[in-house]
């Protein structure tokens, strides 16, 4: 009996420890999130005022700063040239990416194995008339000529004017009369009912909703049909820009998107537009569902990529999102019920797949982008495995910062010593097997197998794993130190899913500049692999704010990587072959390849003292193991390197990190 109620007051206080854990972080976000706010009041006008006298201040300052981030002055010249880069790559969007007279007339005479027919849904509510003829000559302007333009006008009597032109358009010859087909509302329905009532017009295969006051880039349906018949594709979807007024050229925001995401697509929509789909995918559901008016679209591509068989991304600027008074696109505070509607829209999707108690909170990012936190299930045992050879600092920093600062409390420190010889090292260890968590540490040595051996990373990491007896493994570097209380939670909260293998933190350097946000297979010199965001400061919000929520990855740092066992070690664990480095990228690539997802959440954090333990690998004979190891990792991976990492965009350049364009030839 007492042992039962002891068993209901560990319960009882584990719970509570996870919710003043979860209360904890939520705090240190706020913290965040004012941090970033006042930022932006610094722009006021009083602040403004005092603007000369800092200007100088700032500008001394600036200089300083980037001849020490950049190492000497040249780091100055280069970032002025890549802005300059930036903008000739720019140079080959908008109306200059349009095709010219002969390229329309080759995509115009393509035959097509399926000639899909494509019906575009647009629901009219008082257009503007400049912005409707823009619609309507957009979708005329198509290059591929087998479309259906569905029109319900759900506008008010003093907005008549709409309907007129509407009838100009198809009164210009019988082709058009019966392309254009238009219905008038008896009522205004809302964007749902308007658009589902496109739906009742259309015959084509192919379904494309599309904004009343957007444009469409000339060769939108030619690079879908392209697509379905090279693919088989029953949902595509495209990279689209922002553009201010009526200018195409006049970018607010150009956003080249990953492919298919789930992770991000249930913090952010970021697929948006132009979607277009089988009409199959809607057999047993709706187009739009009116509760959920305001984000309809994301509610919609959530139910429907979830049926869909091949989701296809087509990663070029094929649609325009006109940013205006008023519209999403210009500010989302316009339309507050959307955000709302955008919650319950994520929340309605993951309880279909089979997801309770989760929290669904908006990010400092922009207000539906969300932090989706789901509920721990059980109490795993976690084993940290933790290499060290001397170090004794960084090794105690690191343990202190875990026994200080985490709220989940089931998990072993497996220290893997390899070969110390200070003595300094020896006494910490002796503390800590004598000390209050004894109970939670081991310390295994490694023996090398000959003493022609060098250092292996992978190795020495794998022979660890061997000992673990955790389900999860959580493999951290020894001059990492914890930030956030809940850090565990956060990520045994995905890698717990049956679709998750690996998932990593957000670590910084200790000037709080980001070291790692995820990892691009084929970025940097060597075309191997490198870290997002590199050496921005930790209050960034990322590309298209994607510092701030957890996203679909290739691959995450083993600084800071956790796993199932399981997972580990039916992929074979990390492979010996590379000693020291991408063997942590070659994990999570096995680990795609069995058939799971990786993840980087930003939501736990540490920092990280990066190559304390082994020195720099751009020297000597490091220099020469790490050429080596990534000509191994180029040959192995070569078919994935030559495709690009689907959740990169081949829009942007591999030579830097910042999701800058590459120049157009």
């Amino acid at each position: 009996m007492e042992d039962k109620n002891y068993k209901e007051e560990y319960e009882k206080e584990r719970v509570k420890a996870a919710y003043l854990a979860d209360r904890v972080a939520q705090l240190e976000s706020e913290v965040d999130d004012l941090t970033f706010k006042l930022n932006r009041i610094k722009g006021n006008p009083m602040w403004k005022a005092s603007a000369p006298a800092r200007k100088v201040y700032h500008f001394v300052k600036r200089q300083a700063d980037r001849v020490r981030n950049q190492g000497d002055a040249r780091g100055i010249v280069k970032k002025i040239r890549y802005k300059i880069r930036e903008k000739q790559a720019a140079k080959g969007y908008g109306t200059a990416s349009f095709p010219d007279e002969a390229e329309r007339a080759r995509q115009a005479a393509e035959k097509f194995e399926r000639p899909v027919l494509f019906s575009i849904l647009v629901p009219l509510f008082n257009t503007p008339e400049n912005y409707l003829r823009d619609m309507i000559d957009s979708v005329l302007a198509q290059t591929y000529g087998n479309w259906e333009l569905c029109l319900a006008d759900g506008s008010d009597a003093q907005h008549s004017y709409v309907g007129e032109i509407v009838e100009s358009y198809r009164q210009r010859d019988e082709n058009l009369f019966k392309r254009i087909r238009y219905q008038k509302l008896e009522k205004n329905g809302g964007i749902s009912a308007n658009t589902n009532a496109c739906l009742t017009l259309a015959t084509g295969e192919y379904l494309a909703p599309f904004d009343h006051d957007d444009y469409l880039h000339p060769s939108v349906l030619y690079e879908y049909a392209k697509a379905i018949n090279e693919t088989g594709a029953d949902y595509l979807y495209c990279d689209e820009t922002t553009f201010a007024g009526t200018n195409l050229n006049k970018f607010v925001t150009m956003h080249f998107k990953p492919d298919y995401a789930i992770d991000n697509l249930r913090a952010n929509n970021y697929i948006c537009h132009l979607s277009c789909f089988d009409r199959h995918l809607l057999e047993g559901e709706e187009l739009y569902r009116s509760e959920f008016d305001g984000s309809q679209d994301h509610d919609m591509i959530l139910r429907l990529t979830d049926k869909a068989k091949k989701i296809v991304h087509v990663p070029k600027l094929l649609y325009y999102w006109r940013c205006h008074p008023g519209s999403t696109a210009s500010n989302i505070g316009a339309k507050e019920y959307a955000i709302a509607a955008a919650k319950g829209a994520v929340a309605d999707h993951l309880r279909r797949h089979g997801y309770e108690n989760f929290k669904i909170t908006s990010t400092r990012a922009f207000e539906t982008i969300f932090k989706i936190t789901y509920e721990i299930q059980g109490n795993p045992l976690i084993s940290i495995l933790i290499p060290n050879r001397n170090h004794e600092e960084d090794l105690r920093r690191c343990l202190t910062s875990i026994f200080d600062k985490s709220t989940y409390e089931n998990y072993e420190i497996i220290i893997v010593e390899n070969g110390s010889d200070e003595e300094g090292i020896r006494k910490y260890y002796e503390e800590l097997l004598a000390g209050p968590y004894k109970d939670r540490i081991r310390v295994l040595t490694y023996e090398k197998a000959d003493e022609a051996e060098t250092f292996n990373y992978a190795r020495i990491n794998n022979f660890g794993a061997a000992a673990a007896r955790g389900e999860y493994l959580l493999l951290l570097n020894n001059d990492t130190q914890v930030i956030s209380v809940n850090w565990m939670e956060e990520l045994l909260m995905y890698a717990q899913r049956s679709d998750v293998g690996a998932v990593g933190g957000k670590l910084y350097y200790p000037d709080k500049t980001i070291q790692h946000a995820g990892i691009v297979v084929g970025l940097g010199a060597h075309r191997t692999a490198g870290h997002t965001h590199y050496r921005q400061r930790r209050e960034n919000l990322g590309y298209m704010g994607r510092l701030c929520y957890a996203q679909n990855v290739s691959a995450v740092t083993g600084a800071c990587l956790m796993v199932k066992k399981e997972i580990y070690d039916a992929v074979g664990g990390l492979d010996e072959g590379f000693a020291v480095s991408l063997n942590d990228v070659d994990l999570c690539l096995k680990i795609r390849e069995a058939g799971y997802l990786n993840v980087f959440t930003p939501f736990a954090e540490l920092y990280h003292f990066e190559s304390a333990s082994r020195g720099a690998d751009d020297a000597g004979e490091k220099a020469k193991r790490y050429d080596a190891e990534s000509a191994r990792f180029r040959e192995k991976w070569r078919a994935f390197l030559e495709k690009g990492d689907p959740y990169y965009n081949p829009n942007f350049t591999l030579d830097r990190s910042d999701y800058s364009l590459k120049v157009q030839d």
